[in-house]
């Protein structure tokens, strides 16, 4: 006879049981989504290009009772990508059944112009070509995998920037929109496949994503300030985000947006770009 706990296992989710893989889970949202993924019975491969930050969620994890390992990885490295995905399918003992591509960068204050070209190159390496390196990756080892290995999903982390526009922050908008876009294809593309598809996109959230910047060069200290602001004003913990989007993921969203103004942004853009855009360039200017 089957006990409460049989049942559960049984009636698995993407999030529940998971074998994930998890960048940039050295801190922030992807430590939490980590966390999270422990307390649902999974287990975690967490990779990080800081390879003491990775150490330290796995540590944390393993201590609370679930099982994870640290892998560094450069996700702007397809090269490291690939060396990600082996080690993983080596601890796992068999392919993933979730891969949440999450490793990201901040930057912004300047124009479009004035911000200098490596700070796209860098912004643009990490936040799109780290979610195109995972999914170009993992994607065919979700399909060979097929339906027989359970539920199965990809988590890529956008952000409400995807669609904001907001100036001063056009390299970070660039490659969230470009994540945004991917996941809407992969989605498509993977239609019936039972491999579930979700695109993260939100406000603020408080991690260490501002200061990362403003120490690398990346965020101009009056844009720093603003956002820090913001964060904790109107900002989400890491924790309440990863668990909204990972409940949103076993419900086969392709979009999660976890906060109102979020949701509220994206409708109104969709409903009225030309005057969205405006408004977003008339706030800009009010708050210079």
């Amino acid at each position: 006879m089957l006990g409460p706990l049989d049942k559960l296992l049984r009636k698995k989710t993407p999030s529940h049981g998971a074998m994930a893989v998890v960048t940039g889970a050295g801190s922030g949202i992807g430590a939490a989504f980590a966390a999270e993924l422990g307390r649902r019975g999974g287990k975690v491969v967490c990779s990080d290009i800081d390879d003491a930050a990775a150490r330290q969620t796995a540590d944390e994890l393993t201590q609370r009772g679930a099982e994870a390992i640290a892998v560094r990885c450069d996700v702007s490295q397809v090269d490291d990508v690939y060396a990600l995905a082996d080690q993983a399918q080596a601890w796992f003992g068999a392919p993933p059944t979730l891969v949440i591509n999450n490793a990201g960068v901040g930057t912004g204050g300047e124009p479009i112009g004035d911000v200098p070209l490596g700070d796209w190159v860098r912004t643009l390496g990490v936040n799109l070509w780290g979610p195109i390196h995972g999914c170009h990756v993992f994607t065919p080892i979700l399909r060979e995998a097929g339906p027989s290995a359970g539920p199965q999903g990809i988590i890529n982390v956008a952000s409400a920037a995807a669609f904001g526009a907001a100036p001063g922050m056009a390299a970070y908008n660039v490659s969230k929109a470009g994540v945004l876009s991917l996941s809407e294809t992969l989605a498509a593309e993977l239609s019936g496949t039972g491999i579930t598809v979700t695109v993260l996109c939100p406000t603020f959230v408080k991690t260490n994503i501002v200061e990362s910047g403003l120490a690398a060069g990346r965020i101009s200290e009056e844009s720093s300030a603003l956002a820090s602001k913001l964060m904790r004003w109107t900002g989400f913990s890491a924790g309440k985000v990863a668990r909204i989007c990972l409940n949103a993921h076993d419900r086969g969203e392709l979009y999660c947006m976890p906060q109102f103004e979020a949701k509220v942004g994206w409708n109104v853009k969709r409903l009225a770009p030309g005057t969205y855009t405006r408004a977003a360039g008339l706030i800009s200017r009010a708050r210079i």
